[in-house]
Parts: C-alpha cells; structure tokens; sequence
C-alpha cells in the first residue's frame, strides 16, 4: 500500500507546518524571520561576504513601499514586509525556474500567502491596488540588487526591471549583513509595524 509522501516541514518553533493546507495557527513570525534570512536572492550570485537574504529584500521592499506611497495604513507595509514570507519553505525560485514549475508553484505560494496574512490580521488576498504599488516597490527593489551586486549594468537592469525615480532611491544602498543580524532586523521591523496597526 503506497503512502502519501510528506507534505509538512517541522519550524524551529515546534510548529509543523502542512504545505498543502497551511494554517494560521502554525505559522510565527521567528520561523519566518529565521527562513528568510538563510534564503539567498539571486541564487546567491552575488557579490560580497553574505548571501543578500529574502528578509534584507523585504526590509527593502517595506522601506520602498513606504516612500511611494507615505499615506498608506500601517498595514500595508506589513503586508510590503511579508510580500515573500513564503519563500521561508518553498525557498527564492528565480523567474525562470518559476515558469519551467509551472501554475503549481503559484498555487502554494498563495496558499501560504493567505495563511500568513490571517495570522497576522491581513485579509488573505491583498487589494489589486496595493498588490500593484507592492510589485512596483518590488522591481525597484530588483533594479538596485541587480546593478549594486548582482553585476547587471544600469542597461540591463532598465530593461528587466524598468528604470526607478533616482529620488526614491538615491540615499539607499544594499546591505550585506550576517545572517542572525538581518533575522533579528526583520522581527524587530515586523513587531514595530504590528505595534502601530490602525
């Protein structure tokens, strides 16, 4: 008798989360925090002592969502910091590989997606809007990594990612920091942000 093979990852926590129907209830943000920061963009080719992790990603990405849009609720730079809190389990899939999984992928991105949205009080599908005004901090996001460390010239990066308004960005720069460290920075950003919810 064949049986089923294993669809859950036990969490650092102790939780045991079931990737095929996740719930809120097994999700923290320690384990996700922890995830993201040993998860490398890039496929780790980049430059520099450190893989540049998800969790510096999105501490960007929250940080770029902020500066287009400076009137938005709290909790939609909670939901720019937790864009890909996913990848915590199922890991950084470069577009490519992506498109070669197939809509599968998708599928249990988004089912993870809407489970970690419940736990921390977000609706489980985000507005159209704010999923676009997330994407465009997204790719502005990728614009900087690409031409900062993932050694794309200013050329290349226009044309994957489109060119950023040099004001939104010119006092930023990508950090390369230890693992522990960005971990204890995305829980720190995620507390803070939990803290001023509307």
């Amino acid at each position: 008798m064949a049986t089923q093979p294993r669809a859950w990852q036990r969490m650092l926590s102790g939780r045991r989360l079931d990737l095929l129907d996740p719930t809120p209830v097994d999700i923290e943000i320690e384990d996700i925090a922890h995830g993201l920061a040993f998860v490398a963009r890039w496929n780790g080719q980049t430059i520099g002592d450190f893989a540049y992790s998800v969790a510096e990603h999105s501490l960007l990405v929250e940080t770029l969502f902020a500066r287009l849009n400076p009137k938005a609720p709290i909790k939609w730079r909670l939901a720019a910091l937790l864009h890909d809190a996913p990848e915590y389990v199922i890991g950084d899939m470069i577009s490519p590989v992506k498109a070669a999984v197939g809509p599968s992928y998708g599928k249990l991105d988004d089912r993870l997606t809407a489970a970690i949205h419940i736990r921390f009080g977000l609706p489980a599908a985000l507005p159209a809007s704010i999923k676009r005004q997330i994407k465009k901090a997204d790719r502005i996001s990728a614009w900087m990594e690409a031409v900062q460390i993932a050694g794309f010239t200013k050329t290349e990066a226009n044309k994957f990612f489109g060119k950023p308004d040099p004001s939104l960005i010119e006092d930023l720069s990508i950090r390369l920091r230890p693992p522990v460290e960005v971990r204890n920075a995305y829980t720190a950003r995620h507390e803070e942000l939990l803290a001023n919810l509307d």
